[in-house]
C-alpha cells in the first residue's frame, strides 16, 4: 500500500486531518465501524477475509441498521481552526451501505466559550450553524459538498441519513489561529507552521512527497512524511516559497533531514521578502527582492541543522533552497511577529 500523506485540495488544508489534532469527539452510533476511522490518512482499504464478532470489517465509520426514527451524526473537532472551503465525504468501499445522503453543520468553540474538548452536552447545545446542505452520497465515492462560508469553526458534525457508513471526511480550508493566545505565550514562534497559518505557495518539484510536510506538527514518521524533490540532472537546484502565517522578523531556522539518510541536500539557503500585498500569488514573486537569511550551508543525512539567521527586518514570505535537490523533513522558522495595524496601540 502507499503512503499516506496528508491530503490537500485546491492549496488547502485537511483541518480535520488526524495528524493535525483532529479527533472525532462523539457519535450517535458506532456498531459495525468507529467514527475515529473518519480521519486518518490515506484512502480507505477494503480487506475482503476480514471480519469482526459484529460482522464484516470496514475502513470506516459505520453505524448500525436504524430501525427507528431519526439519523446518524458523528462530532469532529478540528486539528486546527479555520475557515472551511471544500468538503469530501468519502464512501470508498461502502457500496450497499452508504447513507443515503449528508450534511455538515459547524462552530467556533472560542466564540462559545467552550474548552478545547468540550463536554456531551456542551457540544450538543452549542450554536451550529449550517455549513453544507444535505446532499445525495454515491457509494464507492468521494463525493464534493458545496460548503457555505460561516466564517471560523473550531467543531464540524456530520449528518448521515438515515444510518450507513462513511469511510473518510475531509475538511479542507485555511487556518486562522487564535493569534492573542499565541502571542501571550511566547515572544519568538514559528512563523512558518501550518497551527500558524503558514502555507507552501509553490515549488520547483514535488515528484515523491509535497512541501506540505515542512510545516506539519511533530516530527516526520518517514522519507513520505517530507518534502522530497526527484534527482536533479541538469543545472540549477530546488525550491520551495512559503508564505508565513504572520508577518514578523525571523531569528533562527532549524531544518531537519530525518529520514532523509542517502537522499538528503548537500547545502540549504533562505532567503526572504517583505512583500504583505501579493499574499498568494506565487507567479508575482520572480522579481521580488529577497534579501539572505541563510547562506548556502551544509546539511547532512538524517538529522536536525539549528542556524541563526540575518536580521534583514520583517518579512512575510520565505524562499527554502536546497542544492541540488533532495529530501527535507521538516522546516522551523522562529521569530518575532510584528504586530498588526489593529493591534498597534
Amino acid at each position: 500500500m502507499s503512503a499516506a500523506r496528508l491530503e490537500t485540495h485546491a492549496g488547502w488544508v485537511d483541518l480535520a486531518a488526524a495528524c493535525l489534532g483532529g479527533r472525532a469527539l462523539l457519535a450517535s452510533d458506532e456498531f459495525f465501524a468507529p467514527k475515529e476511522n473518519l480521519l486518518v490518512r490515506g484512502r480507505a482499504v477494503f480487506c475482503a477475509e476480514r471480519y469482526t464478532d459484529r460482522g464484516k470489517w470496514m475502513d470506516g465509520w459505520e453505524t448500525r441498521r436504524r430501525r427507528t426514527p431519526g439519523h446518524d451524526w458523528c462530532i469532529v473537532r478540528l486539528g486546527l481552526a479555520g475557515r472551511v472551503r471544500a468538503i469530501t465525504v468519502d464512501t470508498g468501499h461502502f457500496r450497499g451501505n452508504h447513507p443515503e445522503s449528508a450534511s455538515l453543520e459547524g462552530f467556533d468553540a472560542g466564540l462559545a466559550g467552550i474548552d478545547n474538548a468540550g463536554a456531551s452536552d456542551s457540544l450538543q447545545q452549542a450554536d451550529w450553524r449550517p455549513l453544507a446542505v444535505r446532499t445525495a452520497l454515491l457509494g464507492d465515492h468521494e463525493n464534493r459538498l458545496e460548503v457555505l462560508d460561516v466564517g471560523r469553526l473550531t467543531h464540524v458534525r456530520l449528518h448521515i441519513f438515515p444510518d450507513g457508513g462513511v469511510a473518510r471526511l475531509r475538511v479542507f480550508g485555511s487556518v486562522e489561529p487564535a493569534w492573542p493566545r499565541i502571542l501571550a505565550g511566547a515572544s519568538a514562534i514559528d512563523l512558518a507552521a501550518l497551527a500558524h497559518g503558514g502555507r507552501v505557495l509553490d515549488c520547483s518539484d514535488a515528484f515523491f512527497s509535497r512541501p506540505i510536510h515542512l510545516l506539519l506538527p511533530g516530527d516526520g514518521a518517514s522519507m513520505a512524511d517530507g518534502w522530497e524533490t526527484r534527482r536533479r540532472r541538469g543545472p540549477g537546484h530546488d525550491w520551495a516559497l512559503l508564505r508565513l502565517g504572520r508577518r514578523g522578523r525571523l531569528q533562527r531556522a532549524m531544518i531537519d533531514t530525518r529520514h532523509f539518510k542517502g537522499n538528503f541536500p548537500a547545502r540549504c539557503s533562505l532567503e526572504g521578502a517583505d512583500l504583505p500585498g501579493l499574499a498568494d500569488d506565487a507567479a508575482a514573486f520572480g522579481d521580488a527582492p529577497w534579501q539572505t537569511l541563510l547562506t548556502p550551508s551544509a546539511l547532512g543525512p538524517d538529522a536536525e541543522h539549528a542556524f541563526m539567521l540575518e536580521d534583514v527586518g520583517a518579512v512575510t514570505h520565505v524562499r527554502l533552497n536546497i542544492f541540488p535537490d533532495g529530501g527535507v523533513s521538516r522546516l522551523r522558522l522562529f521569530g518575532r511577529p510584528e504586530a498588526r495595524t489593529e493591534e498597534a496601540g
